[in-house]
């Protein structure tokens, strides 16, 4: 070849457009399909739906699918698929599918696995562990729980969990079982007796989260995909009932949240898209539902249905996002995520006051307490960099206590003169602060791995001990003296979101969040 004409070729080759990447559709169907199922729906691994990889910055994405996830299952693509490949992928998955997957009754029934069963667990516990001291810690790192001895501070079981569990996971009334929902739509039980998963059930595609009756014979899981409320028996996990989640125009809400209210014998659901509350009684007593606080289809608009399992309306001025309960269950203090909140009375089923609360308040961390006779909220914002503090008689708002930054978790205990507020969403993401409920001022701050995220702080039951998460990967459960603040053991996680011990959970400690 001449040298002329092989240097044009050369430089034609230089600046020719790269070759294009595959399709993303492609792929995923090539790679990710397999395990990932048809649709992204989910099969041996989970959904890839935007709903189910909300928790994930799009960097997480692309750096798993380039180097994998620890301790799972999860191979990297690096060797695989080019940089641009990857980008194309993870923003492929970002992105809903064009026609929305559904998961029908059908679909469930071909998910419910009873692994142990129930008539056949042991009477006792199996380990030497106090039961009512045991935390279960989440963590998210490698989507493992472990199940803590809050007497020893040592692991007495540690297990693989479903993707992306909700930080928050259920208690038994007798504290034996603990139940837990995956981001994914999986609800599971497990026997802190016996240490071994006894059933799970995916009951959607998305789920928000559960709650278990005070009775201890239901358990209701809140959906965001499809839009339902779907019964389980605890004993176990069988589907007994799926609620669609519509208003009374038949508008679609997805779920935001979902509690029991134990005085009421009853389970309280936030809706995500209509301002409505629904209130779902599970007393066999409980008394029927007339015209203008039901809507069911089935039976037509304005007839009476029963009182039990079935919901009952209450009409809101706005959509609250986020709830918190007075002790006596009789009020939800519920908020807006544009920053309004409202004081609803369960009973007369209607609005008693607006708060003020600046900013994104998170009051499914908030607090009570009592200070000179009175009892007190306390929530952190999501934006601003403060802990409000409402007196719960008037409704109003007492001081803006000024913290280090934005934080999300708000800890407490009975015994401790402390409220103990992180400031996670900040540049002073290793901060806590530590509010003097007497005082209402900021006691001292408290820094345990500088420059790492110090937060979600729990109490050992008597209140002795603070475990705090350093919510890395890897990361650390430290345990510090309440009272001297002194570091007494620190234990090796993978990103624990968060701990939660059994006897503060099932007792209704006004310091944790229910």
């Amino acid at each position: 070849m001449k040298p002329l004409l092989a240097a044009g070729l050369l430089f034609m080759a230089l600046c020719a457009p790269p070759a294009l990447s595959a399709n993303p559709a492609t792929l995923y169907d090539t790679h990710c399909q397999a395990c990932h199922g048809p649709g992204r729906m989910g099969a041996m691994a989970p959904a890839l739906l935007p709903q189910s990889l909300e928790r994930l910055r799009p960097a997480e994405v692309e750096s798993v699918i380039r180097n994998g996830r620890p301790a799972t299952q999860m191979a990297g693509f690096a060797g695989t698929l080019s940089d641009e490949d990857i980008r194309a992928l993870a923003g492929y998955l970002a992105v809903p599918p064009s026609s929305l997957p559904d998961w029908s009754a059908a679909d469930m029934a071909a998910s419910y696995r009873v692994l142990v069963d129930p008539a056949r667990l042991p009477p006792r516990p199996v380990h030497s562990a106090n039961p009512q001291n045991l935390f279960v810690v989440v963590e998210a790192g490698d989507h493992h729980v472990t199940v803590l001895d809050g007497d020893r501070f040592r692991p007495v079981a540690r297990f693989a969990s479903h993707f992306a569990l909700h930080g928050g996971p259920k208690f038994s009334p007798d504290g034996r079982f603990v139940y837990f929902a995956s981001r994914d739509g999986w609800a599971t039980q497990y026997d802190l007796y016996s240490l071994q998963v006894v059933a799970d059930v995916r009951v959607g595609l998305n789920t928000r989260n559960l709650a278990v009756s005070s009775d201890g014979r239901w358990v209701l899981v809140g959906n965001t995909l499809p839009e339902t409320l779907v019964l389980l028996d605890a004993n176990g996990l069988r589907p007994v009932r799926t609620l669609p989640v519509r208003d009374r125009e038949g508008r679609v809400s997805r779920v935001s949240a979902v509690y029991d209210a134990p005085p009421r014998k009853s389970f309280v659901v936030a809706l995500k898209d209509v301002p409505e509350l629904w209130e779902i009684s599970y007393d066999p007593a409980a008394e029927p539902i007339y015209p203008g606080y039901v809507h069911d289809y089935k039976m037509g608009e304005g007839i009476a249905v029963p009182g039990y399992l079935n919901p009952r309306v209450t009409p809101l001025e706005l959509v609250l996002d986020d709830f918190f309960f007075d002790p006596s269950y009789r009020h939800v203090i519920g908020a807006s995520r544009e920053g309004r909140a409202q004081v609803i009375n369960l009973d007369i089923r209607r609005k008693v006051a607006e708060l003020s609360l600046s900013g994104m308040p998170h009051l499914g961390s908030g607090i009570t307490f009592v200070r000179d006779g009175r009892r007190y909220m306390a929530t952190p914002n999501l934006k601003g960099g403060l802990l409000t503090v409402v007196d719960m008689e008037s409704w109003q708002t007492v001081k803006d206590i000024v913290l280090p930054g934005a934080g999300f978790f708000l800890r407490s205990h009975e015994n401790t003169p402390y409220a103990w507020a992180d400031a996670m969403m900040s540049p002073r993401k290793d901060t806590l602060a530590l509010i003097d409920k007497r005082t209402l001022e900021v006691a001292r701050t408290l820094t345990l791995r500088p420059g790492k995220t110090n937060a979600h702080v729990e109490f050992t039951r008597d209140g002795r001990y603070a475990l705090v998460s350093i919510m890395e990967t890897p990361g650390e459960l430290v345990v510090v003296d309440a009272t001297t603040l002194r570091e007494v053991a620190a234990l090796p996680m993978m990103k624990p979101i968060g701990k939660y011990n059994v006897f503060n959970k099932v007792t209704r400690s006004e310091g944790t969040s229910h």
